[in-house]
């Protein structure tokens, strides 16, 4: 039986053929392939509808959730405005119903006037702007036919792009990298515009055309490595995707540009006459290289994957020479683009792409640069690619499991502060008795904490409850004396060590983080606590053996297919809750069971992130007030909760919880905004709210939003209320997205995001159209 094609994915629209520029590096008009002479100059709306028709019947053959559309030329912009929206209206008019559409386009900017940007804005199509640097780089080579250069008419287009009113439509820079050119000056230039993102390109090349290398072998690489590191000082401030994507491929993840990696190419273009050709960069090549023969007017984008160049394209490391094939870095450079390998065929020496790129040394010393970088200067163990995904609201299993290594490390820091708050005395015995004052017993706690070995530490920092504790020790220096104590012995009961303390009272009870709670009947006093073996004692009795009116409380779990979290009513932090009953406890078994349910069914990826992330839940008698969600803040991995009323109801307070979660650990790790930055109002409120509420509500119902789409795509719940059907949850993901696309216009318009926060915001405002795409 024949395999099915692999699909397209992407797809470039040639809606131009000429341009107002002539750049003398282009690879359209000065390379190999001159086909752009004899095709019409503007593609015709007929032709535009029959490509739009392929795409949509390609999207509805292959159940592709997404398309990703680039309006492409020569210059798009040529084409006028108004023929651009209704290209536009056209294509999203034929893929509605079949799949979700990412529309951009890629100019030089020169006529992006005021209405054409709120045109881009309107119609949603998000606009790169090709600009090489300062005035000396950019008019190097990006000038007229005249030879005056475009510099400051650009410019002036990328801040009108990038104005509040249009932003949304700004897609990021793109830069082909010139040798000549100061990198740094290049990259605070083009940094300095504040863009979305920035593209560094290497200049089309092939082994019969090289690269210029005034200065030596691996000239691309120095002058890349000068702008990654100008980039990680300054603290990453912008998506650079070529450096974003060899971090991603280094861990194991996907390139964003078909530069690097195996991934094998899912693009496809189509010129200003209808016909389908492969990508365009192998006009470097040779005439008609990137020519298949076929025509959207005839043929399928199916039959296009059969065709001898594409399928080329698509054999991955099979594909590459026998010298990439054994380099180490093949993961990730994956031979370089495919055009960049071509070389002419002559006695003695194969043709073709059977060779590694013409950038071969570049890529390597590059590659390697980046990973010693990312090595040496981790940001908070949080990699940029982790903060987009996250700031688009999702993130995935592996980035909330960083944000859960950063709490770690934030927890540490704590606690070291807690202790130095606390300033607890050392005149006490370093083995207390029963007359042990409780400073004297904080003090030794305090040692017991400090002399754990690290595998022990580790454990206790797993407690979320430390960082409630160890924030009030800082914010006010009152000391829970028992505290350190109890934190102590449960690392030591859970790896096995031997340790003896007398641990005051707490209101007649010893809590161990992570165990569970030992209530003594008694007011005050204290109780001699030792481990050994992972065996507890008090006063040389097990706990299971202790006489009335002790008892324990073991802590006790929800599970789920793939999830076991801690049900947490033993502990004073984050929030003192009664202890629940047995039957109260079978309850929210069954609806965890149920809810999990709802989450891997609907909503694989938030299930994903929540395994990777939870660690516990508390359970309040009531709807948590104010203090409760405050607190819930500070203890990543621990939201306190009611118990909702039904499975979806539970789903969607995860997911909102989850959300809560990762906004907090967020803005523990970066400014997000100016202090005292002031409120605002937002739509689902009645009066200004602080600018940080703003920002955390908008995360939460970004993912929200997201998560009604979802519910409305797959029919909505089976039974249970009228809002979580389909059409309901339809209502509700339009409301969530359009609230959410105003508050970050009145975010973006405070002013107050630092450079990180816009970076959140930009990603935020990406993942609205998104939002719950995959559930």
């Amino acid at each position: 039986m024949p395999t099915a094609p692999r699909p397209f994915r992407q797809f470039v629209v040639k809606v131009h053929s000429r341009c107002d520029l002539a750049c003398d590096h282009c690879y359209v008009y000065r390379h190999a392939d001159q086909s752009w002479r004899s095709r019409p100059v503007t593609m015709s709306p007929r032709t535009f509808a029959l490509a739009a028709a392929r795409m949509a019947e390609h999207a509805a053959a292959h159940g592709l959730p997404r398309l990703h559309v680039v309006l492409h030329g020569g210059e798009p912009l040529l084409a006028g405005r108004e023929r651009l929206r209704g290209f536009a209206r056209e294509l999203r008019s034929a893929l509605d119903g079949v799949c979700d559409l990412d529309l951009r386009m890629q100019t030089n900017g020169l006529r992006l006037d005021d209405a054409f940007c709120a045109m881009l804005a309107e119609e949603r199509i998000v606009t790169g702007v090709s600009l090489d640097g300062d005035r000396d780089a950019n008019d190097r080579h990006r000038v007229r036919a005249d030879g005056s250069g475009s510099h400051d008419q650009v410019v002036a287009a990328v801040r009108r792009l990038g104005a509040p009113a249009h932003r949304r439509a700004f897609g990021g820079l793109l830069c082909t990298v010139d040798v000549a050119n100061d990198p740094v000056a290049v990259y605070r230039s083009l940094s300095g515009l504040d863009p979305p993102g920035i593209d560094f390109l290497l200049p089309h090349a092939t082994w019969d055309r090289p690269p210029p290398r005034p200065h030596g072998p691996t000239d691309y690489a120095d002058w890349l490595i000068a702008v990654h590191r100008r980039w990680t000082a300054d603290g990453r401030p912008v998506r650079i995707r070529l450096f974003e994507s060899i971090t991603r491929l280094t861990h194991g993840g996907t390139s964003l540009t078909e530069a690097l990696g195996l991934g094998s190419s899912d693009l496809l273009v189509v010129e200003t006459d209808g016909a389908i050709e492969q990508a365009d960069w192998l006009k470097t090549v040779a005439e008609g290289a990137p020519a298949t023969g076929f025509h959207v007017a005839r043929d399928s984008f199916d039959r296009a994957a059969g065709h001898p160049g594409i399928l080329a394209q698509r054999q991955g490391l099979d594909g590459l020479s026998a010298q990439c094939r054994a380099c180490p870095a093949v993961d990730v450079c994956g031979g370089g683009l495919y055009a960049h390998r071509f070389r002419t065929p002559a006695p003695g020496r194969p043709g073709g792409f059977d060779h590694p790129s013409v950038y071969c040394a570049d890529l390597l010393k590059l590659i390697r640069h980046v990973e010693r970088s990312d090595a040496r200067t981790p940001v908070h163990g949080l990699s940029p690619a982790h903060f987009d995904s996250l700031a688009a609201g999702a993130g995935g299993a592996d980035a909330v499991a960083a944000l859960a290594r950063a709490q770690h490390g934030v927890r540490r820091v704590l606690l070291a502060a807690a202790h130095r708050a606390a300033a607890p005395g050392t005149a006490g015995p370093e083995t207390p008795t029963e007359r042990t004052t409780e400073a004297e017993a904080e003090a030794a706690g305090w040692r017991a904490v400090l002399g754990l070995s690290p595998a022990a530490l580790d454990i206790a920092l797993t407690d979320p409850g430390v960082r409630p504790w160890a924030l009030g020790v800082c914010e006010s220096g009152a000391a829970d004396p028992g505290r350190p104590a109890e934190i102590a012995l449960s690392a030591a009961a859970r790896t096995g060590a031997p340790l003896r303390l007398t641990v005051p009272l707490r209101g007649g009870s010893v809590h161990l983080p992570g165990l569970g709670r030992l209530v003594t009947g008694a007011a005050a006093g204290s109780l001699a606590i030792a481990t050994e073996h992972g065996r507890i004692t008090v006063d040389g009795t097990p706990l299971d053996a202790l006489p009335a009116p002790f008892r324990w409380q073991p802590l006790r779990y929800l599970a789920a297919e793939g999830i076991r979290v801690a049900l947490e009513d033993t502990a004073p932090y984050p929030v003192p809750v009664p202890r629940l009953t047995r039957a109260r406890h079978r309850a929210w078994q069954s609806a965890f069971r149920a809810a999990w349910r709802v989450l891997r069914e609907s909503h694989p990826r938030q299930a994903g992130e929540l395994a990777a992330g939870l660690r516990c839940l508390v359970p309040l008698p009531g709807p948590p007030g104010p203090a409760a969600v405050r607190m819930s803040r500070h203890t990543f991995g621990a939201p306190a909760l009611a118990l909702p009323p039904t499975s979806e109801a539970f789903a969607l307070l995860l997911i909102q919880q989850l959300q809560r979660m990762k906004l907090a650990a967020l803005a523990d790790l970066y400014d997000l905004l100016a202090p005292g930055a002031g409120r605002c109002r937002v739509a689902w409120r009645s009066r200004p709210q602080p600018l940080e509420t703003v920002l955390e509500e908008a995360y939460v119902h970004l993912a929200l939003a997201g998560a009604h789409r979802a519910l409305a795509r797959t029919g909505g719940a089976r039974s249970g209320p009228a809002g979580f059907s389909g059409p309901a949850a339809a209502r509700r993901a339009a409301y969530w997205h359009g609230a959410v696309l105003g508050a970050l216009d009145t975010l973006d318009r405070s002013g107050a995001a630092t450079a990180v926060g816009e970076r959140l915001l930009r990603g935020m405002r990406r993942g609205v159209p998104a939002a719950g795409g995959a559930g």
